[in-house]
């Protein structure tokens, strides 16, 4: 494939305090969401000055993608454009057609296969396109890399950096808990996204050998009788507490590339808390965020689409996802289809 420039696509988030509940309406968009509820996580933003620091960090990254790009090539201009906030896809998709961008590569900023973390990307590519009309961009999307070796490789430096704070006779019997970002499990029951948390999982576990882990889910935000992925973090927690003689705890939010909304809000506030109020020694692992690793990735998945000879690396069990996603790959569940 032939491409002339990159997109990153990534969820979006406000940056002041006036953009919170617009952001929200955009997020919310079609379900079936009391105001109660979008009021309750407003307050989530502004207790945090009402801007998320998802848009900073993709700044960080692309500048971080530029350098790497322009230093080892290919030398392609790097766009961006987000789902639910400025700078939207349709207005980025808008500029590449006016900059005279034919072809170009996406890579969504969530390294798992399910409906909201990647087909639902996909439609939003395509609308935005419609929305551009006649000449707007094709866009590819790059594969999901959750068992790529820079991906895993930047996840083992970032809990071994958190391991490293507890004192070394700690570290053995440390308690590492892995999070993602909970689904429907009428999704989850369409895609790999739990399977492939696992397998993430269990690689990093397996390259630090370290045997005492488990994956929970966090920030879940349906109605009360829809079933979501489960344990909860903070359940999670108690149980910890209550059943075993865990003093120390590492969280590893390895669903995520950066630390965004969720993380700040989920862990470094509320299971924090939750820690100090049990007694749990708790250190939060950073995401991969910029790790040099994860931007030679970037390259590497840039560089294998641009040349199908390129061998696709994946590690354990699983293998690389295709190229191309399957015309019924991550459908939308029934439950998300009918709010």
């Amino acid at each position: 494939m032939t491409y002339d420039a990159i997109l990153v696509v990534s969820f979006g988030g406000p940056e002041k305090p006036a953009d919170v509940m617009p952001f929200l309406e955009n997020v919310l968009r079609g379900k079936n969401v009391p105001r109660e509820r979008k009021l309750e996580v407003a307050e989530h933003y502004y207790h945090f000055g009402g801007k998320s620091p998802i848009n900073d960090q993709n700044r960080h990254l692309i500048k971080a993608l530029e350098t790497e790009l322009a230093q080892h090539g290919p030398r392609l201009p790097i766009y961006w454009g987000n789902r639910n906030w400025h700078p939207m896809l349709a207005d980025t998709l808008r500029q590449m057609k006016e900059d005279g961008v034919n072809r170009a590569l996406a890579f969504v900023t969530s390294a798992y296969s399910s409906y909201s973390s990647c087909r639902q990307y996909r439609e939003d590519i395509a609308r935005a396109q419609e929305a551009v009309g006649e000449g707007a961009p094709i866009v590819d999307k790059i594969r999901a890399f959750h068992n790529h070796p820079g991906f895993v490789e930047a996840l083992v430096d970032r809990v071994r950096d958190a391991l490293a704070k507890f004192p070394e006779e700690r570290r053995e019997a440390a308690q590492l808990v892995y999070t993602a970002h909970s689904i429907p499990t009428s999704m989850a029951q369409g895609c790999d996204y739990e399977k492939q948390l696992l397998e993430t999982g269990r690689l990093v576990a397996g390259k630090l050998g370290h045997r005492n882990w488990r994956l929970v889910y966090q920030s879940r935000s349906g109605p009360p009788p829809q079933p979501w992925l489960e344990p909860d973090i903070l359940d999670c927690l108690r149980e910890l507490k209550r059943e075993t003689t865990t003093t120390h705890v590492v969280i590893a939010p390895i669903g995520f590339v950066s630390d965004h909304m969720e993380i700040l809000f989920d862990l470094d506030t509320q299971a924090r808390d939750l820690c100090e109020e049990l007694g749990i020694h708790m250190v939060r692992a950073k995401t991969v965020g910029t790790h040099p690793t994860f931007i030679r990735m970037i390259r590497a998945l840039i560089c294998e689409r641009m040349d199908e000879a390129t061998p696709r690396l994946a590690l354990g069990q699983l293998g690389a996802r295709p190229d191309f996603c399957a015309i019924d790959c991550c459908p939308m569940p029934a439950r998300t289809a009918a709010n």
